[in-house]
């Protein structure tokens, strides 16, 4: 999306009043009156997506449903990431393509960070999974944060975008796929103890706040990384790699 130099006050202006109701609790009495004031400026702002997104400026907003409106306005509005691209990084490809395609659809769905999806489509290439389905508010490859972190492989990973992953769910059950979700849940399996099956799909979700139940609920499978710190959890991305090693060894293995 072009932004035009002159609206570009009005998004950073947009996004500074989406982080101060982020940035009070969700029971804050104060909550309700941040929330009104950011709708106010948004109906006002003489921006037509802004004006749209006012319609999810609704009192009793959830710091969820508060991500919907913040990404899309900090995707325009913050200041760009530093991707390996960046830092003059040079990838040595190999012109010859793996000998055989991992047989896994990834599903990402609400990644708020661009940097982070195009880190999946440069992790899916490595390792040869089929494609990457992106969902929600998760960016798409015309982002150049994507482009960028993603170093070419979002032109080498066949990708669709869905508005609803309930839809890309119906789509992965017609194909026969067995459905994995990496999340840290009760009935999590170990990914290293994990008999994965083929075709598979891995499910991933939101930084913050992981797949939502419902969605974790129609999982064949929740698979989680085995921590030894303190930290509970990894990057969405890092995370990623290390499921879909598992999976690739389980693959090839005779």
């Amino acid at each position: 999306m072009h932004t035009p130099p002159e609206a570009l006050p009005r998004w950073k202006t947009a996004l500074r009043l989406l982080r101060a109701i982020a940035a009070l609790p969700e029971a804050d009495p104060g909550r309700a009156g941040r929330i009104g004031e950011a709708r106010a400026f948004f109906e006002g702002s003489g921006v037509d997506r802004l004006r749209q997104l006012a319609r999810l400026l609704e009192p009793g907003l959830t710091d969820r449903q508060l991500l919907c409106a913040i990404v899309p306005v900090e995707r325009v509005a913050a200041r760009e990431r530093v991707a390996d691209a960046d830092m003059g990084l040079v990838s040595r490809d190999r012109a010859d393509a793996p000998a055989t395609r991992l047989p896994l659809v990834v599903v990402a769905d609400n990644i708020r960070s661009a940097v982070n999806t195009g880190g999946l489509f440069r992790t899916a290439e490595f390792f040869g999974a089929e494609a990457l389905w992106l969902c929600g508010y998760s960016a798409t490859p015309e982002h150049p944060h994507v482009a960028r972190a993603a170093m070419g492989a979002e032109r080498l990973v066949p990708w669709r975008a869905f508005d609803r992953v309930q839809d890309a769910l119906d789509a992965l059950r017609a194909e026969g796929r067995r459905i994995y979700a990496l999340e840290t849940a009760e009935r999590a399996e170990d990914v290293a103890d994990c008999a994965w099956a083929f075709p598979a799909a891995l499910l991933l979700g939101n930084e913050r706040f992981g797949l939502d139940p419902e969605t974790l609920a129609q999982a064949d499978a929740v698979v989680a990384i085995a921590g030894h710190g303190v930290k509970n959890s990894l990057n969405v991305v890092s995370a990623f790699s290390i499921a879909i090693h598992h999976m690739r060894r389980r693959h090839d293995s005779p």
